[in-house]
């Protein structure tokens, strides 16, 4: 029986989360704690890639983590950025966050309307086809977005802003988890980099997302319950169902 689960993710700032509601549905104790976290590039290691933020006239943004670093790093090279400067976003909740650094205008700010994918973004960006575009993103990315927008005839240059690190369990914690829940491939190295042995534990393992369930699979590794499906589209849904059926 599930009793004690380990979501691998921060935990939520507000009580009317749907984890929370679980736990007190199902009577189940919920442990937060993410197993990577995000370290901003050093001045000293974006310059090694020769990029010159001033050559471009827009930026996209894909995350918040995004939106931090790049000002942050701005900040640390002594960077000025002009005012008419334009700023994709991937959704309208990522172009609201650019605001903590520069007063919003939407002129200045764009993002989809119909989607929240990077074919909705470009479609957006298609639209301005004349932009010089600079997009801030993770060590750990895919060439899909390149090939999208070379295939779009896009000029754009991707630069590697921030990179993810594992976060070690804290010292000293029970790892006595009925479940574990992962939500990224990266994640689930670390968890294995915390607990070799996690396989001879007999823990279950949930993961959301195809990228890392694959990981897990290719590792030899059993997924109990995998997210997102058509009929529970989030992970607190599917663990849900999956209480339901196993209760």
């Amino acid at each position: 029986m599930i009793k004690k689960i380990l979501v691998s993710q921060p935990k939520p700032s507000s009580e009317k989360s749907s984890y929370f509601e679980l736990e007190r549905k199902y009577g189940l104790e919920l442990v937060f704690h993410p197993f990577i976290k995000v370290e901003g590039l050093s001045a000293r290691d974006f310059r090694q890639q020769r990029i010159q933020i001033l050559d471009y006239s827009a930026v996209v943004f894909t995350s918040r983590h995004a939106i931090d670093h790049f000002f942050t790093l701005c900040k640390e090279l002594r960077v000025t950025i002009p005012e008419d400067m334009k700023y994709f976003a991937l959704s309208e909740a990522i172009a609201l966050y650019i605001q903590k650094y520069v007063q919003y205008r939407k002129r200045k700010v764009f993002f989809p309307t119909t989607g929240v994918t990077w074919n909705d973004l470009v479609a957006v960006m298609l639209k301005h086809k004349t932009e010089n575009y600079l997009i801030p993103q993770s060590d750990v990315h895919t060439d899909e977005v390149h090939q999208l927008l070379v295939a779009k005839k896009l000029k754009h240059t991707e630069c590697v802003m921030y990179r993810t690190v594992h976060n070690d369990y804290p010292a000293g914690q029970p790892f006595d988890f009925d479940m574990v829940i992962l939500f990224t491939p990266a994640g689930f190295e670390s968890l294995l980099a915390n607990f070799p042995d996690f396989k001879e534990r007999n823990i279950k393992l949930a993961c959301f997302g195809k990228a890392t369930a694959k990981a897990i699979e290719e590792a030899n590794y059993v997924i109990d319950l995998a997210a997102p499906t058509v009929k529970a589209p989030s992970m607190p849904a599917s663990l849900e169902v999956y209480l339901e059926e196993n209760a």
